[in-house]
């Protein structure tokens, strides 16, 4: 039975990485600049169109993501940014790492925000407000903050969640 167990955990890890490696794409959620002309963006505060992700406008934040096989964390764990701000996850120690949002807090029962958010983290997601894993030392993934509504958000990493690895994000 426990190897049963093992080998059904290295399957879903190996499959999440085959299926990283194709689907292609940046790992960062943040849309690349166009070389295009654009309408003019909304302001950093206001909604998009549902499901449309919106560019940073702002400062682009670092949060590490690290583990030593005792303790698994987000540095820093809280974080407080203006609406338009970017938060950039970069894993430093013992992956896989995420980052997903729980559903169910208050800030995300707002429909517009919750598809907001999900928009803005990307189409490279394993789940609704769900980052893709992130299985190497040195990955990262970006968050774009932009049209979210000020509040309080809290992350986990979904590997460690067991480990208590969470953080905030409060927007204002």
């Amino acid at each position: 039975m426990r190897f049963k167990g093992v080998a059904l955990v290295a399957s879903a890890v190996a499959a999440s990485a085959f299926m990283g490696a194709c689907s292609g794409g940046s790992k960062d959620a943040a849309p690349a600049a166009s070389s295009t002309p654009a309408a003019a963006a909304p302001a950093a505060g206001a909604p998009a169109a549902s499901g449309t992700a919106m560019p940073i406008t702002g400062k682009t934040w670092e949060v590490k993501m690290i583990g030593d096989g005792n303790s698994y964390k987000f540095d820093p764990a809280d974080l407080t940014i203006k609406a338009g701000d970017g938060i950039k996850f970069t894993v430093v120690s013992t992956p896989p790492h995420n980052v997903a949002f729980d559903v169910a807090q208050p800030g995300l029962t707002d429909g517009a925000v919750k598809a907001q958010l999900d928009a803005n983290m990307g189409a490279n997601k394993i789940g609704e407000l769900s980052s893709p894993l992130l299985l190497n030392v040195g990955d990262t993934y970006t968050i774009s903050f932009a049209g979210i509504k000020p509040g309080k958000y809290v992350f986990n990493c979904t590997p460690h969640l067991a480990m208590n690895m969470k953080g905030t994000v409060t927007v204002q």
